[in-house]
């Protein structure tokens, strides 16, 4: 566990973590993040351990800033043949609408253990967590590696754990956090804090031991850093305002439905992947929304929906698409990374400016 500040440990110029978006950021956007004086980030949890070494390998070849890798804490499931061939089902009328089948994808997702091994190959300079927590053994083999340690906690004995098991630092993620909620203590309603209310409260308990927190939810501008900052982060983490920059991975139909997106047009849900995550409204969301508890949890509907949201990025339709952002989809701005990095540090240096003027 570190006791230094997590950008004195980073050589971080900002306090400003790119957030890790699983199947949208690519190695351009990390590697324009990190150039620019923040920390970006690569969102390793659907990335083969071969596609995780390339992509590290790609973001190392664009700069030599550090940089983190993110992977979900999960098992490999075994779901019975009833409950798949009854998810099947309940999808196959939105398949036929692109005259595709419904059918059972090859693997439910990628193996951790081996994901785990390729991620102490490729030596990120962070190495953060979500959906799970690792054991202290594995944080050991990560900081003899030489990689700086970050879980996700969505409420404070989540980041308690994080500490326990010796992380570094916590992503304390608010309730407005667009994609997955990182939840894997207790029940997904109680776990719903907002980050105003989450972030201090980790602050209290883990800034005595040493351990760095980030907070994370709704953080779409300068002023969003500085009242993290106020609040004791020591860094934010901004996935929504990275999601339209021009090196971001979505498709068109994706960064439509940002543009227009008002900030009460999302939701949280577990009907698209099994796991509640929030996103902005559209079809596929309110056609399998109506049998929610029917669905089988992630990474198993998250398979079985994968060749239905490609078909629908590929068919220009953003209505069958997972479309994650969270509550400050209203503030997102279409520009090159770095100078969106830019902008922020320019919004954040003035808001801290005038809350220190502030008497």
């Amino acid at each position: 566990m570190s006791d230094r500040s997590l950008r004195t440990a980073l050589s971080l110029r900002l306090p400003i973590i790119q957030g890790p978006m699983t199947g949208s950021d690519t190695p351009a956007l990390a590697a324009a993040v990190s150039a620019a004086g923040g920390l970006g980030s690569l969102g390793c949890g659907m990335r083969s351990p071969a596609a995780m070494i390339e992509a590290a390998a790609e973001v190392r070849r664009r700069t030599d800033r550090p940089f983190c890798m993110n992977l979900f804490v999960q098992d490999t499931p075994t779901p019975d043949a009833a409950t798949v061939d009854a998810a099947v089902a309940r999808l196959a009328p939105l398949y036929a609408e692109f005259g595709q089948p419904a059918a059972v994808p090859a693997r439910w997702c990628e193996d951790f253990a081996a994901q785990f091994d390729a991620l102490i190959a490729a030596r990120p300079a962070v190495a953060s967590f979500t959906f799970g927590i690792l054991s202290a053994a594995q944080v050991e083999r990560l900081h003899a590696a030489g990689c700086y340690v970050i879980g996700t906690a969505t409420t404070v004995a989540e980041a308690v754990a994080w500490a326990d098991v010796g992380a570094d630092g916590v992503c304390a993620s608010g309730m407005e956090s667009g994609g997955h909620r990182g939840t894997f203590l207790g029940d997904f309603a109680s776990s719903m804090v907002g980050t105003m209310a989450l972030v201090p409260r980790c602050v209290d308990v883990l800034a005595p031991r040493g351990v760095a927190v980030v907070a994370a939810g709704g953080i779409m501008d300068g002023r969003g850093i500085a009242a993290a900052q106020a609040l004791g982060a020591e860094a934010v983490q901004m996935g929504t305002a990275f999601l339209s920059c021009d090196e971001s991975g979505i498709g068109a139909p994706y960064r439509h439905a940002l543009a227009s997106a008002k900030g009460t047009d999302t939701r949280t849900t577990r009907a698209l992947t099994g796991r509640h995550a929030r996103g902005i409204v559209n079809a596929l969301m309110d056609r399998l929304q109506v049998d929610e508890t029917a669905v089988p949890p992630y990474p198993v509907q998250n398979a079985l929906t994968g060749a239905l949201r490609k078909a629908s990025n590929e068919a220009g339709r953003a209505d069958y698409l997972s479309l994650w952002a969270g509550q400050g989809v209203e503030a997102v701005r279409p520009m090159a990374a770095g100078a969106l990095v830019a902008l922020l540090e320019k919004e954040w240096r003035q808001a801290s400016a005038r809350v220190g003027a502030v008497r």
